[in-house]
């Protein structure tokens, strides 16, 4: 089949065309909290929390000795003031995942005195 004048640069052109349009997905990325200390009372989580790039879509993985600790994720208002709602389920398993949704994402270990104590994290995902 004879192709005409011009046929080979059309489809590149279309073919780099369609590239460029086409959305730009990123993958999703995990992030261990506290990277190797993991979920417990050994570090600060705004600072572990301001080192990172977080987006939307990206995994958030609590490591922490079962039984030891848990995780709840919160509102503003249960970050502030260190208590789920009542309707909050408690993730206990020491290896808890949770996905990021757009802005803000507050996270607490709901154990007596815990939150207070420095268990709180708060994610702003892009």
């Amino acid at each position: 089949m004879a192709m005409g004048r011009g046929s080979c640069t059309t489809a590149v052109f279309l073919a780099l065309l369609l590239i460029m349009c086409a959305p730009f997905h990123t993958l999703a990325a995990t992030h261990v909290v506290g990277d190797s200390q993991g979920w417990g009372f050994s570090l600060s989580y705004a600072d572990w929390a301001n080192e990172n790039t977080f987006a939307a879509g990206d995994t958030l993985v609590f490591n922490y000795q079962p039984g030891a600790h848990n995780v709840v994720p919160v509102s503003a208002a249960g970050y502030k003031t260190c208590k789920a709602s009542d309707t909050s389920k408690a993730a206990t398993t020491g290896n808890d995942k949770f996905t990021l949704k757009k802005g803000a994402n507050y996270f607490i270990c709901s154990l007596p005195g815990h939150c207070a104590a420095g268990m709180k994290l708060q994610v702003v995902a892009d």
